[in-house]
């Protein structure tokens, strides 16, 4: 399953499982899936979650497998 790791200041790391893509809105940084077959962030996207911009360290690309989701 596509999505994100999100690293904030406080260090806590947030998975955005299902987003394909993602941009910055005002403050925050909206993550999307988009519509199938689209290339672009348009009115066909699905909003997956939001972040304020100022919160986020890091964002990485990944692959996460259904396990990846499961609590330790």
């Amino acid at each position: 399953m596509v999505g994100y790791e999100v690293v904030l200041k406080d260090r806590t790391v947030e998975r955005i499982v299902g987003a394909d893509a993602y941009q910055q809105e005002g403050p925050m940084t909206t993550f999307f899936e988009r519509a199938e077959g689209r290339q672009v962030v348009d009115c066909w996207a699905n909003r997956v979650a939001s972040l304020r911009t100022q919160d986020i360290l890091i964002i990485r690309r990944g692959d996460h497998t259904p396990n990846d989701l499961l609590p330790s």
